[in-house]
């Protein structure tokens, strides 16, 4: 399966809304309970807020051969990974992966020596398979609850 990776803008708000709230309803529901993943997609539903995420963090997409986005991940010149989500029929093909160098890249170009990101119970193997720790879990504000999830970070070379 072939993809390609792209920095997203504000035209592609909506498709980041849609893939958001599915990946949360779909794959995290693994790991949190249904009121929980509803409200965690609750979060998605503004895009003001969404314009503001782009104005303060470069957003990669990925895209299927079709051009509709399977994936997204960020970075922001602290060195704050701020999203990661893959769309549900395209987990564990590499797309986390790759969207992950490609953030971890531009966090170098940015002169970041350390990435820190707040991870779901759900994305915490993936990261320590790539290398994070757990700083710490936390309580994480979602819209109306607080959810479980672990403050990771990595320290690049």
């Amino acid at each position: 399966m072939t993809y390609s990776l792209r920095i997203l803008t504000i035209a592609d708000i909506p498709e980041m809304q849609a893939l958001f709230r599915s990946t949360v309803l779909h794959v995290n529901k693994k790991d949190y309970t249904q009121e929980e993943v509803e409200d965690w997609a609750s979060c998605g539903e503004s895009v003001a807020h969404w314009q503001e995420l782009l104005a303060k963090h470069t957003y990669i997409g990925a895209f299927d051969q079709t051009g509709i986005m399977i994936g997204f991940s960020s970075m922001n010149k602290t060195g704050y990974l701020h999203s990661m989500f893959v769309h549900k029929d395209w987990q564990n093909k590499g797309v986390a992966t790759q969207l992950l160098a490609e953030v971890e890249r531009i966090a170098q170009q940015y002169g970041v020596k350390e990435i820190t990101s707040d991870i779901s119970i759900t994305a915490c193997p993936f990261f320590e398979h790539k290398g994070y720790s757990i700083i710490q879990p936390q309580l994480a504000q979602a819209n109306q609850l607080r959810l479980k999830n672990y403050k990771m970070r990595k320290l690049l070379g």
